[in-house]
């Protein structure tokens, strides 16, 4: 049989014109209770739940594409800008994007659906289409909680275990002295058989913690105990607008300075590169410009000889959206990979995908050939787990 004979009417005029237009973008919100509580270092509040946001945007054809990441606030009401468009305008819907982020909220989940989108019709993964480097990268598993010394190093030789090559950890616990003493007890542990990363959390806070950050002299004191346990870098050592202070720590110690994981705009993670500030920037395409501005940023970052790596801690749909991204065309030797359970596993992560986001035994993400970003949603889950 003829296929062309069984195309609706749409279908056959995409066809024949080779435009695809978006007819429909729909977005929902999603709430997974989590019992026990999950307690983030970096929140004083337990979190009782995680929630998700689903965009999906539908083309005249039927295809697809599906995004998550921030809440789209602001966003409704603009729909207009971008149904009837050709779906494959990548760059122009990139710049309304921008404009609604100036205005408005984080709507970036939208252009990774668009992504996702560009890669079903064009029948392509996503890293391919970004530059085709490579289809994978190496995880390195993100803890989330403050475990007590010796849980924490029994929990660094179980990472070891799974084929992990480097664990990052949490500082928060008051008085950095403890949290060295935490960091201690897992170098004495592993030796050199695991590559440690520390996230500082002193460059943003929730909205009600109103702790002051480190000044240069203290994150100069925690830098100094950080070399001496080989550290590979520490994470947001400062608050993020001290660019002059991150220059300075950047030059006296030998620990990479890290920095960029909730930056909302792509000229201030700009600043970050050309001014010298950090060793390894971090955005995260979910939160921040979505997979076109984030190949802006892995550019830059590679003609400044700056290390990419983006920050990862949303569900397993934005965790590969920007292992794309960073295997495609970054090249970037690890990529953050939220994973510390029994708090938070990969069930709790990826809730919205059929099949959870894995890194095989010896730490790889294999991104595959699937067309787009590579993931399908649990709709029994998500109709589950429906809010508002």
């Amino acid at each position: 049989m003829n296929s062309s004979a069984t195309r609706t009417a749409p279908q056959a005029a995409a066809a024949s014109s080779g435009v695809h237009r978006i007819r429909d973008i729909s977005i929902t919100q999603h709430r997974l209770p989590l019992s026990p509580p999950f307690r983030a270092s970096w929140d004083t509040r337990p979190r009782t739940h995680f929630d998700a946001t689903i965009v999906r945007v539908t083309t005249d054809t039927g295809l697809t594409g599906v995004g998550s990441g921030d809440l789209m606030l602001g966003f409704h009401g603009h729909e207009h800008l971008f149904t009837g468009q050709d779906a494959l305008a990548l760059e122009r819907h990139f710049r309304v994007l921008s404009n609604l982020d100036f205005h408005y909220g984080r709507c970036w989940p939208l252009d990774l659906a668009l992504w996702d989108l560009a890669g079903r019709i064009l029948g392509a993964p996503c890293w391919k289409l970004l530059g085709g480097l490579s289809s994978r990268v190496r995880a390195y598993a993100s803890s989330g909680t403050l475990r007590e010394p010796a849980e924490l190093a029994e929990a660094a030789e179980r990472y070891l275990a799974l084929g992990f090559p480097a664990l990052k950890l949490r500082f928060q616990r008051g008085d950095w002295r403890d949290d060295i003493r935490a960091l201690e007890a897992v170098r004495n542990r592993v030796g050199g058989r695991l590559t440690l990363l520390v996230d500082c959390n002193q460059g943003w806070r929730m909205p009600w913690d109103t702790q002051s950050p480190w000044a240069l002299k203290d994150a100069l004191a925690v830098a100094r105990e950080l070399e001496r346990l080989d550290v590979y870098w520490m994470e947001e050592p400062l608050h993020r607008s001290d660019h002059a202070g991150m220059r300075a720590l950047r030059a006296a110690t030998s620990v990479r300075i890290a920095g960029g994981e909730m930056t909302r705009q792509l000229h201030e993670l700009r600043d970050l590169i050309t001014g010298g500030c950090v060793d390894v920037v971090q955005p995260d395409c979910a939160l921040a410009g979505g997979i076109s501005g984030g190949r802006r940023i892995a550019m830059l970052a590679q003609d400044h000889h700056v290390t990419f790596t983006p920050h990862t801690w949303t569900n397993g749909m934005g965790v590969t959206a920007n292992a794309h991204l960073a295997a495609g065309l970054a090249d970037s030797p690890l990529l953050e990979f939220p994973f510390d359970p029994p708090e938070w596993t990969l069930e709790r992560r990826d809730f919205p995908m059929q099949q959870p986001l894995r890194a095989d035994a010896q730490g790889w993400i294999e991104l595959g050939e699937a067309p787009g970003l590579g993931y399908s949603l649990d709709e029994e889950r998500l109709q589950a787990t429906r809010v508002g």
